[in-house]
C-alpha cells in the first residue's frame, strides 16, 4: 500500500464471479501519519473508503475484461468500526451487486486481524477508457496485484 501514491490494492488473493478479496498492508511510515494524527496515527476514513473503492473497481475491471473503465460516482452507506494504524494488515471484500445502464454497484468490506473495521456501497459510472495510456498502466497493476488473467 503506497498511500501518497493512492495505490491502496497490494495483492489479490481470491476472486470468483461477483466476488473479489484483496490485501493491503498499511505501511509503517508515511506522510500521512504526520498530520492523522501527532501522536496517534490512523488511517483517514476517506483512504479507508478508498480502499475499498478501489478494491470493488479492480473487480469491476476484470469482469469487463479490462474494457471499461469504472469510475467512482457514489459512496453511500459508508461505516467505519474501528482505526487502523501503522502496520495494519487489511482484508477487504468487494461483491457487486447490480450493473446495468453504464452503471455498477458494488458492496465492500474492510476487516483487520478478524475484526470490521469500515464497510461501504459503492456506484461506479462504466466509461470506455478515455486514454490508451490509461489501459495500458491500468493492465500493468493488474498484473503487479495478481489480478486473475492478466498476468
Amino acid at each position: 500500500m503506497l498511500l501518497e501514491y493512492f495505490q491502496m490494492v497490494d495483492r489479490v488473493v481470491a476472486l470468483d464471479g461477483e466476488r473479489i478479496t484483496v490485501e493491503s498492508r498499511v505501511p509503517d511510515a508515511s506522510p500521512v501519519f504526520e498530520g492523522h494524527f501527532p501522536g496517534y496515527p490512523i488511517v483517514p476514513g476517506v483512504l479507508l473508503v478508498e480502499t475499498m473503492a478501489q478494491t470493488a473497481g479492480w473487480l469491476l475491471l476484470h469482469i469487463a475484461g479490462m474494457e471499461r473503465m469504472p469510475f467512482l460516482s457514489k459512496v453511500t452507506q459508508a461505516k467505519f468500526r474501528g482505526f487502523v494504524g501503522p502496520g495494519a494488515p487489511l482484508l477487504v471484500t468487494a461483491t457487486r451487486t447490480h450493473d446495468g445502464s453504464g452503471y455498477a454497484v458494488a458492496e465492500a468490506s474492510i476487516e483487520s486481524e478478524g475484526k470490521r473495521i469500515a464497510d461501504a456501497e459503492i456506484t461506479y459510472r462504466i466509461l470506455p477508457f478515455p486514454a490508451e495510456e490509461l489501459r495500458a498502466a491500468m493492465t500493468a497493476t493488474a498484473r503487479r496485484i495478481g489480478l486473475p488473467g492478466h498476468g
